[in-house]
C-alpha cells in the first residue's frame, strides 16, 4: 500500500519506545519517512546522475540513500548517520532492499572530507546556518540540495568557481533539525536584563505573517531571529520573536498592542522596520528570493546574488 504520507520511525532519539499510544502523546518526532512527493520533489531538483558522487546528510530509514544508490552506484552513495541504532535499522533495510551504499555513523555537519570532492549533496534535516563544509566537500557545479528551516523551502544551491554556493527556494517543506541545531544561536537573555514595556500601532499579524516572500525577506533582514505567531479562538494575537540573547513578546487583545520586550536587543522595532522596507519594495514574493552560502556566512537576496538584502539593527 503507498501513501503520500509523513511516517513516524523514532521519538525522543529513541529513548522512548516508538508505539501508537506513545506517538499520540508527544511532540518530540526525531527521525521519520517523509512524504514520497516531497522525497521525489527533492531527489528531482538534486539532478544525481549515474556515477555521480553523492554526499547523503541524515540516512533515516535508508531509503532516500538507495534511491540514489540505485542511480549513482553504491560505491557512489556515502550516508551519514548521526544516531547509531538509526545507522544499525538503515543498513538491514538497506541490504533487505539488495543496496549496499557507504554508511558512515557521525555528524553530518562536517560531511566526509576523506571521500569527497562529491557532485551532490542530500541533506534530509533542517538547517538554519548551513554548514559551508558541504560546500567545501562539492565540486563546482555541484549541486546541494536542502530544507533551509528559516523559511520552510528547500534551497537548491550550485557551487560556483570561487567556492560559493548560491540558488532559489522551491517546494514549502519542514523537517527535523539537524541535531547540532536544534537551539537557536544565541537564545539566552542575560539574566540581568529587565522588562522593557510598551505600545505599538503596527499590526503584530502584517509583522509575523506567513507569505514566503514576506518569511524569506525577514529571514534575511533579521538572519537568526526567530518569529513566530499564534491567533487564539478568542481573537487575541500572539508574536513572538526570539534571538541575538534577546526576546519580545507583542499581544494584540482586540483593543490594543503590548509590548514586552528583553535584552539588548529591541527585536520588535527591528521586526516592524524589516516589514515596512519588504512593503517600501513591493512585497516581492518568494520566486525572487534565493540564498547565498561564502566561506565568511550566509545570506538572503532579491533577483540576484549581487543584491543581497541588508541587515536591518
Amino acid at each position: 500500500m503507498y501513501s503520500n504520507a509523513v511516517i513516524i520511525t523514532q521519538i525522543d532519539d529513541g529513548r522512548t519506545e516508538l508505539t501508537p499510544e506513545s506517538v499520540r502523546t508527544t511532540y518530540n518526532f526525531t527521525c521519520s519517512s517523509s512524504a514520497p512527493a516531497l522525497v521525489f520533489a527533492f531527489l528531482e531538483s538534486l539532478e544525481a546522475r549515474p556515477g555521480d558522487k553523492v554526499l547523503e546528510i541524515g540516512t533515516g530509514t535508508g531509503w532516500t540513500a538507495a534511491l540514489l544508490a540505485e542511480v549513482a552506484g553504491d560505491e557512489r552513495v556515502f550516508s551519514i548517520e548521526v544516531d547509531p541504532a538509526l545507522a544499525v535499522t538503515a543498513e538491514k533495510n538497506l541490504a533487505a532492499a539488495g543496496r549496499s551504499p557507504r554508511l558512515i555513523v557521525g555528524d553530518g555537519s562536517l560531511g566526509a572530507p576523506e571521500h569527497g570532492p562529491f557532485d551532490r549533496v542530500h541533506v534530509t534535516c533542517g538547517v538554519q546556518n548551513i554548514p559551508y563544509t558541504w560546500i567545501a566537500q562539492t565540486r563546482p557545479g555541484g549541486r546541494i540540495v536542502l530544507p533551509w528551516m528559516a523559511v520552510y523551502r528547500m534551497a537548491a544551491l550550485t557551487v560556483g568557481e570561487d567556492g560559493t554556493a548560491s540558488g532559489r527556494f522551491h517546494d514549502s517543506c519542514a523537517f527535523m533539525m539537524l541535531r547540532s541545531q536544534r537551539r537557536l544561536p544565541d537564545s539566552e537573555v542575560p539574566p540581568e536584563a529587565e522588562d522593557e514595556e510598551s505600545g505599538t500601532t503596527a499590526d503584530p499579524r502584517a509583522v509575523a505573517g506567513n507569505s514566503p516572500g514576506h518569511r524569506a525577506y525577514l529571514a534575511g533582514a533579521l538572519p537568526g531571529i526567530r518569529i513566530t505567531g499564534h491567533e487564539k479562538k478568542d481573537g487575541t494575537y500572539r508574536a513572538i520573536l526570539h534571538g541575538g540573547h534577546s526576546h519580545a513578546r507583542v499581544q494584540h487583545d482586540g483593543y490594543r498592542t503590548i509590548v514586552e520586550q528583553r535584552g539588548p536587543r529591541r527585536l520588535w522595532e527591528e521586526a516592524v522596520s524589516a516589514h515596512e522596507n519588504w512593503v517600501d519594495q513591493g512585497s516581492p514574493e518568494i520566486d525572487r528570493f534565493g540564498l547565498t552560502v561564502t566561506p565568511e556566512g550566509q545570506y538572503v537576496w532579491l533577483d540576484s546574488p549581487e543584491n543581497p538584502l541588508e541587515e536591518t539593527r
